[in-house]
């Protein structure tokens, strides 16, 4: 294996341009965030390795480094678990791509993939007030004070006499 192939600098730039830009045509939000996670990785990498992002080799972005950067991130960046799991979703995709362009470092690949998002409790509403309901529900057309717009109720009433009135 040359020593370009396990680099990560252009293991990552081919991961941007080839991978998500071409193959997968990313969304530009896409790759944003992801460009923003790797910002954040490489400069956590820096400063724990004391290594330039440059001379970073695949096999020093191992599995408890990443453990530790998505904890520095909750911690001292104050990031949701939502979006800390959506820097490690960017990172799984990265190891994806990199199990097929570097396979000699398919052990370390693994357990980066093993690494599990954080379960987190969603809000739920569990009721709307009288006035709340009211708020979200439209009026019909015919109403007074409608703004015209077509609703449900509306539909309903201008269906074409074909379909079935049950």
């Amino acid at each position: 294996m040359t020593t370009a192939t396990a680099s990560f600098a252009p293991l990552l730039e081919r991961f941007f341009t080839q991978r998500l830009m071409q193959q997968r045509q990313a969304s530009p939000h896409t790759i944003s965030s992801y460009r923003d996670t790797f910002r954040m990785l490489l400069t956590f990498a820096q400063q724990q390795l004391h290594t330039p992002p440059a001379r970073l080799a695949l096999q020093a972005i191992d599995a408890p480094l990443i453990v530790r950067f998505l904890d520095y991130l909750e911690k001292h960046r104050s990031l949701s678990i939502r979006s800390r799991n959506l820097r490690l979703t960017a990172i799984h995709s990265f190891f994806r791509y990199a199990a097929f362009e570097a396979p000699a470092h398919a052990a370390q690949i693994q357990r980066v993939l093993a690494i599990p998002s954080k379960r987190f409790t969603r809000t739920q509403v569990h009721f709307l007030r009288r006035a709340e309901v009211r708020a979200l529900l439209p009026r019909p057309i015919n109403a007074p004070g409608s703004d015209g717009a077509i609703t449900h109720f509306s539909w309903w009433r201008r269906r074409p006499a074909s379909v079935s009135r049950k």
